[in-house]
This record gives structure tokens, C-alpha cells and sequence, in this order.
């Protein structure tokens, strides 16, 4: 078709000449070749203006200090820089590959592609039928092995072949749990299984067995050895079962930061690799028989770098002892994270924590049901929780690439970091005589109570929110009846879960609605128009709202008696004000003492400014539980 206008002619082209008159193609093609070159010190020049022009740092500031300003640093004292670049990963060759030395890529050359990790579900029910018609349930959609609480809390050992009838023990695995009962018991629940899996072939499986972690948790227990007879058996008759599970979840229980979790755990597995190769095992059979039990967190990539870094210092520890090998990984969605109010919330963390677990290489993956802070899990959040990881593997394709987090010179970063402070957390214990030794002494839980001090503090001043708890709670939500899971065993490393103090105040709100009609109320005087009290009274109430208090407010005002005689109609001795420092120097002293004529016994002020009578202040990285206490005691003192 002649395309040329009317009137026109048809231009010959000559491919030949067009070529000739092009730029040779570059051998390599370097994206942004035409700009020039980026220069570090000219980057963070711009950094040091933009921070210096937001107020935070002085004008006279060093060069750099833009940058360190920016920069923030974990529990582990590791530094989490705003950027990172090449330069942050000096050794980018030391990763490996996947299934190979030193397995921080992961302990499998392909991954978990393509059908994906191993998806784990936990099952506590002392009802053999109804355990079994959970089991097969969870395996008919989506789960691909069991971990199954055995003795208190959870199964009969002598129920075990019942609960168990109809699973294909060589297709899903089961994990037993017996740390909530005896030493005893979790040796005979072990035996009961061997037992059963003597009467069929290829049974696959973890008797979870360990010492330490029961050492941990209760601070009683036997020696490592204990397990000896147990490994010879199956190492000798049953190949694909392992044995023990070196549990981290105790001290991550306990608060301890993501290195110390890594380092006991290093330490306890060190402790099962002397006992069994003392007994006769090879070093390659001997690790076989041990299973790593890790927390996932909110905290994604943090998550990934601890699952890399486990994988790393693993394969160092048995590559001194002989061989390097890889670590087989069990992640589970960490129990601390977890919130008893607004359980809702808890569906997000759970993804996030599954995703992490999944990009960082686990080899089984458990996400917690939502309400399992609340009680016993149902079949509807056990439902959600196995959803949650075929949607990961299924829908997001997340097992179809291998070690997603590679080559980022953030995660690869805080990998090598992460390792480097474990593997010091390693040597202390091992200097204290090993794990046990360790534990016994109190070493552990010291240095994980310093960490969990500043968990706490982080928590109370909300600067580690924990969004529907102390951030946005919602008091009119009631609260979650679920089946109480049986207490904790006693002794041994503390239990910690953030959220805790948070939701004791809003139980006693709730006692108290129930006794009286109406909640603890704090009156907001809100001092001029609603643009200048806004931003402060929606600070107050959050804050207040998380300690179940409820925050009637004046409203727009003029005057302090028109404070006054809203806070007479709001039927609470508290106020709190509320508005900017320029209102507050023209007229809170006033509006103070006619809160105080109205009968106001203790009054609050939102910011930092500095006025006669009020009792105390709410500001941003001000201790929240603590004045939501002073709160509650003024009401009880009033009542």
C-alpha cells in the first residue's frame, strides 16, 4: 500500500545507509550512561540539606550527619542505614548458592519451587475424633504436615494411633509437642510414634524431642543425653524421621532480640551434635536428626536476614566439626506478636509473617491462627490460617522464585550483621560451659531481660505501636470468648508479649462498664476553634482510647467557661487540655482553675508546655501506660 501523500513520492529507504549512519551498539548496556556519574559526598551533601531544612540537625552539623540522623539501629545494636549500596556488601560471593555452602541462599538447590515450603499446622485438642477430624481436614486443604500437642493440652499418648488413623505418615509428616508435659512424657510420645510407624513404610516425621527447650521454659529438666537411645534407633531404622527440635521459641518468648534467638539456638544444637557423635552417630547422620524451630515476625525483613543467617552460622559450626550442612528450618508465626484485642488485626501480621518465613528459605511454614491469643484456635482461624499460606504459594507465586531476597544489599547486610552478633552471643554461651550450663546460671536471662526492658519501654512509648492495642483501639469491640488453653508450665524464662499491659487496662475498662453502666471517662477541654485543638485531642484519645477510656470532648470554645461547664455535663474528675502552645499561653492557666472550680481533680495537659496546675503531660514518646495508671487510679480515687 502506497503510503505516501497525494501529489508525493514514495522515499526509497536504505536500510544499509541507515545502519551506517547509526552508533555502534555498547558490548554491555549501562543503564543512565548519559548522566554522569553519581558521587557519594555530593549525595549525602543533599541528604545533610534536606534533614538540616526539616530541623534535625543544627546548621553547623559535619558532613554526614544528614545520613546518621537517618539512621537507626535494632536491638542488636546492628545499624539500619536509609540507604545501601555495593560498598554495604563487600563480599558479594559469599552467599553461595542455593544448595550449596555455606546455604544462605537456602539448603536446597531448588528451593521450594515450584509447589512450595512445607505448610504447618498446629493442633491441641484432647479429643482424639474431633483432633483426627480436624487433622484430616487441615490436610484435605492445603496442609502439608502436622504438629500435634501431645499429653497436656493436647492428645493422650495412648490416644496417638486414633488421632492419627486415615494420615499418610510417609506423605504428611507429623511434628510431635510434648513440652507442655513431663520429660517422660515426651520420651514415651516418641515411643508411641516410633511404635505406630513401625507398622508402615517410609513414615516421615519430628519426635520432638529437646532437653534444652524444656530447660528454657521451666528451668527443670534432663541432660541432652536423654535423647541418645532414641536417635540411635531411628537413625539406624527410620531415615526420614528426625528426632529434636532445637526450639528458639522460648527465648524469643522471653524477648530476646533476633541475634540472642539465633545464638541459643546455635548453642543448643551444638550441645545435641556432641551428644550424638559422642554416642556413635556420624556428624552427617547426627544433623539430620535435628530440626530448627525459629519465630517469624511482623518485622519482614528482619525475619528473612534470621533465616538466612541461622542457614550461614550452622553450616560454619558443622564445616569446623567436618562437613558443612545445611539447616532444615521449621518457622513459626511468632506468639509475641500476637494481640487478645482487635484479633483481627492479627490476619495481617500472620501474612507478614509467612511471607517473610517464606522469602527468607524455611522449610516449614506455621502461620498462627488470629485468635490464638484469645484461647483455643477454631476450625474457622485454623481455616484462615492454612488460607493464608496457599494464598502465598498458590495465588502470590512466592515459592516459584529461589531465594527472593538475594542480591539485595540490604537484606545481604543485615544478614552478615546478624550472623556476626549471633555468632558472639554463640561464644558467650559456650564460654559459660554450653547451653545448659548457660541457662542454669542465669546468663540467658540476663542478657534477654536487658532486651526485653527495652522491648517494654519501645511499647509503652509507643514507639514500637501495635496497631488496634495501643494504636486505634476500638472499645466498643467485644471482647474474643474462646476455650482457655491450659497455663503455661512454671519457672524458666518469662513469657513476654507486648500487648499484654495494653490489654489488662482495657479488661479493667471493661469490668468497670460492667459494674457501673459506663466506662472510666477523661473530658478533652478542648481550648478555641476545632483547626487549633484537632491534632491534640486526636492524640489524647488514641492514647487514652488504649487504655479503654473514653474522651467526651468540650467542642469548639472561647472561653475557659465555656470549658467548664462542658467538663460539669461530662460527669469525670479528669480533663485533659487540648490545643496549641499559643492558645495554651493565652488561656490555660485560666482554663486550669475553672476546670479546678468545676470540680476537676486531676487535670492533663496534650504537648509540653510548661502551665501552672496541671498534674502532668501527654506528648509523643511520653510513657503511655503510665498515664493511662494515673488515669485510672485519679477515677478510682474519685469512685
Amino acid at each position: 500500500m502506497d503510503t505516501a501523500p497525494s501529489g508525493g513520492s514514495t522515499a526509497q529507504v536504505d536500510g544499509a545507509a541507515l545502519d551506517a549512519q547509526a552508533p555502534p551498539e555498547p558490548e554491555e548496556l549501562a543503564l543512565g550512561s548519559e548522566f554522569p556519574q553519581a558521587d557519594r559526598e555530593a549525595w549525602l551533601a543533599l541528604v545533610d540539606r534536606v534533614v538540616r531544612k526539616a530541623g534535625r540537625i543544627p546548621e553547623d552539623a559535619a558532613a554526614g550527619a544528614g545520613f546518621e540522623k537517618l539512621t537507626w539501629r535494632t536491638l542488636d545494636d546492628i545499624p539500619v542505614l536509609p540507604l545501601y549500596t555495593a560498598r554495604d556488601v563487600p563480599d558479594p560471593d559469599g552467599v553461595g548458592v542455593p544448595g550449596a555452602a555455606p546455604y544462605v541462599r537456602g539448603g536446597r538447590a531448588n528451593g521450594p519451587a515450584p509447589d512450595g515450603w512445607d505448610v504447618r499446622q498446629r493442633h491441641a485438642d484432647p479429643d482424639p475424633a474431633a483432633a483426627r477430624t480436624a487433622v484430616l481436614a487441615d490436610l484435605e486443604n492445603g496442609v502439608s504436615s502436622i504438629w500435634l500437642a501431645v499429653g497436656a493440652g493436647g492428645s493422650a499418648v495412648a490416644d496417638l494411633g486414633a488421632v492419627l488413623d486415615g494420615v499418610h505418615l510417609d506423605l504428611a509428616p507429623v511434628v510431635l509437642d510434648a513440652t507442655a508435659d513431663t520429660a517422660e512424657t515426651e520420651i514415651a510420645a516418641a515411643q508411641a510414634f516410633l511404635d505406630l510407624a513401625g507398622e508402615r513404610d517410609g513414615v516421615r516425621g519430628t519426635l520432638g524431642l529437646d532437653p534444652v527447650g524444656r530447660r528454657a521454659r521451666t528451668g527443670d529438666g534432663p541432660d541432652v543425653d536423654v535423647v541418645v537411645p532414641v536417635a540411635t534407633t531411628v537413625a539406624s531404622a527410620f531415615p526420614r524421621v528426625r528426632v529434636v527440635v532445637v526450639d528458639a521459641l522460648p527465648v524469643h518468648g522471653a524477648g530476646a532480640s533476633d541475634a540472642q534467638e539465633l545464638g541459643f539456638s546455635l548453642a543448643a544444637g551444638v550441645a545435641y551434635l556432641r551428644a550424638l557423635t559422642g554416642a556413635g552417630l556420624d556428624l552427617a547422620t547426627a544433623a539430620g536428626l535435628l530440626e530448627f524451630r525459629y519465630a517469624a515476625t511482623v518485622d519482614q525483613f528482619p525475619t528473612i536476614a534470621k533465616l538466612r543467617a541461622a542457614r550461614r552460622l550452622w553450616s560454619r559450626v558443622t564445616e569446623a566439626s567436618g562437613q558443612a550442612l545445611p539447616q532444615f528450618q521449621h518457622a513459626v508465626g511468632s506468639p509475641s506478636m500476637l494481640t487478645r484485642r482487635d484479633v483481627h488485626g492479627n490476619l495481617l501480621r500472620g501474612t507478614v509473617a509467612g511471607f517473610a518465613a517464606g522469602v527468607g528459605g524455611a522449610d516449614a511454614v506455621t502461620v498462627a491462627p488470629f485468635d490464638a491469643a484469645a484461647g483455643a484456635a477454631g476450625p474457622f482461624s485454623r481455616r484462615i490460617a492454612r488460607n493464608t499460606q496457599s494464598l502465598l504459594v498458590q495465588e502470590a507465586h512466592l515459592a516459584r522464585v529461589i531465594d527472593p531476597a538475594g542480591g539485595s544489599w540490604f537484606v545481604e547486610s543485615l544478614t552478615r550483621e546478624l550472623a556476626t552478633a549471633a555468632w558472639a552471643f554463640f561464644q558467650e554461651i559456650e564460654a559459660a560451659g554450653g547451653v545448659l550450663a548457660a541457662l542454669d546460671a542465669g546468663l540467658v536471662a540476663d542478657r534477654v531481660a536487658v532486651v526485653r526492658e527495652r522491648r517494654a519501654e519501645a511499647a509503652a512509648r509507643r514507639t514500637a505501636p501495635i496497631v488496634g492495642v495501643s494504636e486505634f483501639a476500638h472499645l466498643a469491640e467485644p471482647p474474643q470468648q474462646r476455650p482457655p488453653e491450659p497455663p503455661p508450665a512454671a519457672g524458666g524464662l518469662p513469657r513476654y508479649r507486648p500487648a499484654e499491659p495494653y490489654e489488662a487496662f482495657r479488661d479493667r475498662s471493661d469490668a468497670v462498664l460492667e459494674e457501673t453502666g459506663s466506662r472510666p471517662r477523661a473530658f478533652l477541654a478542648t481550648l478555641g476553634p476545632l483547626s487549633a485543638y484537632t491534632a491534640r485531642a486526636a492524640f489524647a484519645r488514641n492514647l487514652l482510647q488504649a487504655g479503654g477510656i473514653e474522651t467526651p470532648e468540650a467542642g469548639p470554645t472561647e472561653t475557659p467557661d465555656d470549658v467548664a461547664a462542658a467538663f460539669r455535663e461530662a460527669g469525670t474528675p479528669v480533663a485533659v487540655l487540648c490545643s496549641t502552645d499559643p492558645l495554651y499561653a493565652d488561656r490555660a492557666a485560666a482554663t486550669v482553675e475553672a476546670l479546678r472550680a468545676a470540680g476537676a481533680r486531676y487535670v492533663l495537659l496534650a504537648g509540653k508546655a510548661e502551665v501552672p496546675g496541671v498534674d502532668g503531660h501527654l506528648a509523643a514518646g511520653c510513657d503511655a501506660l503510665a498515664v493511662i495508671e494515673s488515669v485510672h487510679r485519679a477515677l478510682e480515687v474519685q469512685a
